[in-house]
């Protein structure tokens, strides 16, 4: 049975009161989707490992952590530290991620790839075996609000059977313009984690924005 996960992004919260908006959604959401940016592979800069480790002594999520860096790898000590769960790098940045999967396992953390729109999700397919997670970016990385790149669902679905009809177990996560609009279509494509950044923070009502998506999932 296919088990569905919202994972908030923190890109999009209020940055005044993060620790406020975080506990917002403690407890409706199943990840905290943390993007670290290092103003190189992507033109911005979000935050760092010292702001995730803050945000581990209030939380008890799950911490997913999207390396939007040139070289992701160099990164491992200091997240794990930070309280990372999960490390998910580009393969735009290490087309052979093979030594980076094997270096984030040594040290603890759940590894996963990214595709960013205009890579063929053929890039990733062979290193699958080593991921727990594939993330799929629907929207261009480095920038939160930008709306759902529709054309991207067509390697949810091949992403999805490929991870079938060879027997894995990973998971694959969609990120950007996710919303009560999108949500499903994402899910009909094959995909089970779901970031959402404006759709939740951008609300008066986080936990409520979280519940709302919920409910698409479930009654779609």
């Amino acid at each position: 049975m296919v088990t569905y996960q919202i994972a908030p992004s923190l890109l999009a919260a209020d940055f005044n009161r993060l620790g406020e908006q975080v506990a917002a959604i403690e407890e409706e959401a199943d990840l905290l989707h943390l993007d670290l940016m290092d103003g190189h592979f992507v033109p911005n800069l979000s935050f760092g490992p010292a702001v995730i480790a803050g945000l581990r002594k209030l939380s008890e999520l799950r911490f997913d952590c999207h390396l939007m860096t040139t070289n992701p790898d160099a990164y491992l000590p200091e997240l794990v530290k930070a309280g990372v769960d999960l490390v998910t790098m580009h393969i735009e940045a290490i087309p052979d991620p093979t030594h980076a999967a094997r270096r984030a396992r040594a040290e603890g953390l759940d590894f996963g790839l990214v595709i960013s729109p205009p890579t063929p999700v053929e890039a990733v397919l062979p290193f699958l075996e080593d991921c727990s997670l594939l993330l799929i970016m629907s929207v261009n990385p480095g920038f939160g609000g930008q709306s759902f790149i529709p054309k991207v669902l067509s390697k949810v679905e091949s992403a999805r059977n490929w991870i079938e009809s060879h027997g894995l177990k990973a998971d694959i996560e969609i990120d950007g313009g996710i919303s009560t609009n999108t949500i499903v279509a994402a899910r009909d494509a094959g995909a089970n984690v779901f970031v959402a950044g404006t759709a939740v923070f951008g609300e008066p009502d986080p936990a409520a924005a979280v519940r709302d998506l919920r409910k698409q999932l479930e009654q779609a």
